[in-house]
């Protein structure tokens, strides 16, 4: 069967699946809080309370993104409007990221619109060209201890106050969605103190990290694709550009699906709560290559796309010395 005609008879919205996701994911995340902040003296219950509640946060993220691709609930109204009730929790605006994420879609796999990216790829051939400056901020910025844990707090908290193509893409909708946050702080200070906002800070800081992870693995792994118009291949670059990871169902579950972001770029309509489903029922042709949580780590060791290679890879061992590949 056409991978196209498979993948449509997934791409069907049902009100009451995506209902209970959207109502059911907010009833998590506030019930996690609200445990979490309440024994905060009790670390038995904080810490689990807190980890689901972080895991809840970056599954609303996840539900945003679905209602930016009108993939969620069954009408453009409805996902527009769900879209903008998730911004203050998920500190996304929603329009602006909506189109910002639909320039990656039209982007992925291509060398020459890197800038669609949610995470900077240098060449390898870009790599020995550059200079020592360069190549330093280059190295800190993909060292998984400074892009994870700086670029979680970044991003969130900081780059989407204002994020890039606001001024294109709707000024005052950002402006309204930071005010959104400042009055659902401030009701979350009044009815919890300062204690309440520190646990929400530090567990939203913990689901932006996952998430800033998440956003890494897809795109960035060994054998992902990059090429130039116009030898660039839109199947592959949605399909072998983009991850399939194997972190079992109750990981699927928690983060709605995102981890299987191959079969999303191939066809964006797929709801989250089918994306398992088309997922693991591909025809054997079109069976991926799943990656498992050992793999995604050690792929933060890849840092320079080799053009002739055609894979990831780390920097190279010497300065200007061309990086082996290993099988």
């Amino acid at each position: 069967m056409d991978l196209r005609t498979y993948t449509r008879q997934y791409a069907v919205q049902d009100n009451r699946l995506a209902s209970l996701s959207y109502f059911g994911t907010f009833a998590v995340y506030f019930t996690a809080l609200y445990l979490a902040i309440t024994y905060v003296g009790h670390w038995y219950v904080l810490i689990p309370a807190g980890v689901v509640f972080a895991f809840a946060a970056v599954r609303l993220y996840v539900l945003q993104h679905d209602c930016g691709h009108h993939s969620l609930f069954e009408t453009r109204n409805q996902n527009e409007i769900a879209g903008h009730v998730l911004s203050p929790f998920t500190f996304a605006p929603f329009e602006v990221m909506k189109q910002n994420h639909n320039l990656h879609h039209a982007g992925v796999g291509n060398l020459e619109h890197r800038e669609t990216g949610e995470i900077h790829t240098m060449t390898l051939r870009e790599w020995q060209a550059a200079g020592w400056r360069q190549r330093l901020v280059y190295r800190l910025y993909r060292n998984p201890f400074i892009l994870i844990p700086l670029g979680a707090a970044f991003t969130y908290f900081i780059r989407y106050r204002w994020p890039k193509n606001a001024t294109r893409f709707g000024a005052r909708g950002v402006v309204l969605h930071n005010l959104s946050i400042v009055a659902f702080l401030t009701l979350l200070w009044a009815l919890a103190g300062m204690t309440g906002f520190w646990v929400w800070l530090g567990f939203s800081f913990l689901g932006g990290m996952l998430g800033v992870f998440l956003v890494y693995l897809q795109h960035n792994f060994e054998d992902t694709y990059w090429d130039r118009r116009p030898d660039l291949d839109p199947q592959l670059a949605a399909l072998q550009g983009s991850s399939a990871l194997d972190f079992g169902w109750w990981f699927d579950t928690a983060v709605a699906c995102i981890t299987l972001h191959d079969i999303h770029h191939f066809n964006a309509r797929i709801p989250s709560y089918r994306l398992r489903g088309c997922h693991y029922n591909l025809p054997p042709e079109y069976a991926p290559r799943r990656i498992r949580f050992a793999e995604a780590v050690a792929a933060l060791n890849l840092k320079l796309w080799d053009e002739e290679a055609r894979c990831l890879v780390p920097f190279p061992k010497r300065a200007g010395r061309v990086a082996v590949v290993t099988g």
